[in-house]
């Protein structure tokens, strides 16, 4: 159960969070009306209920300076508990929020709405470090690192990857996040029809990539209950990024999500390369023609040489048509590897793509979704974990 702990003189902001708890996120809320912060943790622990805390918001009206003072003796106390400060937003003042341990930002005027997704953050942040706090085993798992890639464009690549991230997050709510290492000309952005502050390139400097809290401040929430790390907004950016700040944005990204999807750029770029060398998973996508069928080939033969594809290889065949003139026995043969999912060709996903809502985020029947859903479950635990399923099987071409 989430405890949800707010200390404000403010009794519309308690209601409007009130409504937002009772929205669907589980647990109780208790409010101390005041703009008086405790000089000693000890204070509050002490006039809390028997329910432990996991969330402690700083309301509108408690003094900000102080707000921050107690955040940084609680950090070092309680290094798991996610505290919230309501104000509003400066960028010169959310790095030193940051840095004392507050783990987000909400506006006063924030609607419920909002101040549920945020408190829905702040909990998959505390159940995060609390299993961090744990005693790990030596060499525990980090999570599913799962590249998609194509040897070309128009395959409908990124259409795939941000299907793959909504239903992950339907799986692992706010523990999912999708990478764009597109980086000169990324979709992820439109195809989430997100329009995010922050970009790769802010998720790859000094202070992130040493700083995992500040890393998560640049990530962009989407609706469907998962993060996004959109490309940057101008190509010449993608030009300072290197394959080793990749490498180390993907590592701190597996440490702190249970999935992380990567849309890569067609082709195998060096960047992609990168990516590709620390993927547990990797998904090829190919279309039904035979240029980016001879293509996927050309790059699985040259990736088996450099003994660079993940122990979990997922082959997708998109905008499948059995009217295309190929078999999906062609496709095979001529790949040298099993088609593990096909997916239809589909106005709905065309659709879907052009609003930017991915059809996994609505509830709707169409075979695209259905196969969407299978290339899904792959990465589900309890499918992973059947003993009888098989890893490859013949899919056939509706």
């Amino acid at each position: 159960m989430s405890r949800f702990v707010l200390i404000t003189p403010s009794a519309d902001f308690d209601q409007r969070l009130r409504q937002a708890v009772a929205g669907g996120l589980p647990g109780s809320v208790q409010t101390f009306f005041t703009n008086v912060l405790p000089v000693d943790p000890a204070e509050l622990f002490g006039a809390l209920n028997q329910e432990p805390m996991e969330v402690l918001i700083l309301g509108p009206d408690v003094p900000v300076e102080e707000a921050l003072r107690l955040t940084t003796v609680l950090t070092v106390q309680l290094p798991e508990l996610s505290v919230l400060l309501v104000t509003e937003p400066d960028p010169d003042f959310i790095l030193q929020a940051m840095r004392s341990g507050i783990r987000d930002i909400m506006r006063p005027t924030a609607e419920v709405a909002e101040i549920r997704v945020t408190l829905e953050r702040a909990c998959q942040s505390f159940a995060t470090r609390h299993r961090t706090a744990e005693p790990q085993p030596s060499g525990a798992p980090k999570g599913t690192v799962i590249g998609v890639f194509s040897p070309k464009g128009g395959v409908g690549k990124t259409t795939i990857a941000t299907n793959i991230a909504v239903g992950l997050g339907k799986i692992a709510p706010m523990g999912v996040v999708i990478v764009d290492l597109d980086l000169q000309f990324g979709d992820v952005a439109s195809g989430l029809y997100l329009n995010p502050e922050h970009t790769v390139t802010d998720a790859v400097t000094p202070t992130a990539s040493q700083d995992s809290l500040v890393l998560k401040a640049f990530l962009t929430v989407h609706p469907a209950g998962i993060y996004a790390l959109c490309a940057p907004k101008n190509p010449v950016e993608a030009d300072g990024i290197t394959p080793e700040q990749v490498a180390r944005l993907l590592d701190q990204l597996a440490e702190q999500f249970q999935y992380v999807i990567v849309d890569t750029a067609p082709g195998l770029p060096e960047i992609g390369l990168a990516a590709l060398e620390h993927c547990t998973d990797a998904v090829w996508v190919t279309g039904m023609d035979v240029p980016g069928v001879r293509g996927l080939r050309s790059g699985l033969d040259i990736l088996r040489r450099l003994d660079l594809i993940p122990e979990g290889r997922h082959v997708v065949l998109n905008m499948a048509d059995s009217k295309a003139g190929l078999s999906v026995q062609d496709v095979e043969s001529t790949v040298g590897a099993p088609v593990d999912v096909s997916i239809p060709r589909s106005k709905a996903v065309a659709l879907s793509t052009n609003r930017g809502i991915p059809v996994l985020q609505e509830a709707m029947k169409d075979p695209a979704v259905k196969g969407l859903n299978q290339l899904v479950q792959r990465f589900n635990p309890a499918w992973r974990n059947t003993t009888q399923r098989k890893l490859h099987r013949r899919v056939v071409v509706q």
